[in-house]
């Protein structure tokens, strides 16, 4: 497994969370953006895939640090159900 892609998988395990994050090239806004598939109206972006992976797990940090503060349920992390 390449460096870049190891260390990114740690970052997102240390953040403890199991949501997902879309990464995809936009070329309209020349940058990598991020969309959260349980989160629906948050977006972030980056000039790289890992500076958007970074941006995307900030936003997910501050989005569960403010449903919890906020005494709200945090939404069902979206799972991948595999076929035997």
């Amino acid at each position: 497994m390449p460096k870049k892609i190891r260390q990114l998988k740690q970052m997102l395990q240390k953040a403890g969370h199991r949501y997902s994050m879309e990464i995809h090239w936009s070329d309209e806004d020349q940058a990598f953006v991020v969309t959260l598939p349980e989160f629906p109206v948050c977006q972030t972006h980056g000039a790289t895939y890992e500076e958007a992976a970074r941006q995307g797990n900030e936003v997910l940090e501050l989005l569960i640090e403010t449903y919890r503060a906020d005494g709200r349920a945090l939404p069902e992390p979206m799972t991948l159900e595999r076929v035997a």
